[in-house]
């Protein structure tokens, strides 16, 4: 679990994010939506450290991230996985290598150890016997369930996820989707998921967080954002001509 206190970000003379309270669930997954510019990237900086709230906690399972010494802080991170917008695989690495990365980075554990673990991950995404490709010799749904498998290889409590299906096709985005949502379950993590797909708000997003304009706006589960009252919200959920069109068909 992650929890939110009263933080504020500026840059300059600009508020960022203003006064932004929410608890991350564990074992759930949990969506960060708005617009663009609505603070969803600085907000998720500030919780793994990489931008320092002017004011506010961070609390990981209670502990105030931001207060902790530098040792404390960095194990707190080994237990972070992180899948990025546009998988940051290392070209130059295998499949097995990407896997391994942290592994061979933050433990002691013996090579044999490591293709284990690789191993279980790459099952786990369905991409057994792939270990020796490289990136380049993937496809794009590929490439992010081998980011999937590099982000769980440490066995982490939280999971953050940028943009996970972006580039990808209907069909593949719902694997991925479905892959998050499994994993999240069977692995009891606290996932974060920023994103801007409705389809996957609607599908997998057990607890979500509507930012507008720095603010949070609105909070509710996936059966709540389509009946809500909340008009900044509806204009952001239902901006295209499909969702317009599922609306009419829910509205009485």
């Amino acid at each position: 679990m992650i929890e939110i206190k009263n933080l504020h970000k500026s840059f300059g003379d600009t508020e960022v994010l203003t006064d932004i309270n929410f608890t991350f669930l564990r074992g759930k997954v949990n969506m960060i939506i708005g617009q663009s510019g609505s603070g969803k990237s600085v907000l998720t900086k500030c919780i793994v450290g990489l931008h320092q709230p002017d004011q506010g906690e961070v609390l990981y399972d209670g502990q105030n991230f931001l207060q902790l010494p530098l040792d404390e802080k960095k194990e707190i991170r080994k237990n972070i996985g992180m899948l990025f917008q546009a998988s940051a695989l290392f070209d130059s690495m295998t499949v097995e290598e990407n896997v391994g990365f942290p592994l061979r980075m933050f433990t002691d554990d013996s090579s044999s150890k490591i293709k284990k673990r690789v191993n279980e991950c790459l099952d786990r995404v369905n991409l057994t016997d792939k270990n020796k490709l490289y990136p380049s010799e993937t496809s794009g749904g590929m490439q992010k369930r081998i980011a999937i498998a590099r982000a769980i290889a440490m066995k982490p409590a939280y999971l953050f996820c940028d943009e996970p299906n972006s580039g990808l096709d209907p069909q593949t985005s719902i694997v991925i989707d479905t892959l998050i949502h499994e994993i999240t379950y069977e692995m009891d993590i606290t996932t974060i998921v920023i994103t801007h797909d409705m389809n996957s708000v609607i599908e997998i997003g057990d607890h979500n967080m509507f930012l507008y304009k720095g603010k949070k706006w609105w909070s509710g589960d996936k059966k709540d954002i389509l009946s809500s009252k909340n008009q900044e919200l509806n204009d952001f959920v239902y901006a295209s001509k499909f969702m317009k069109t599922l609306r009419e068909k829910l509205t009485p």
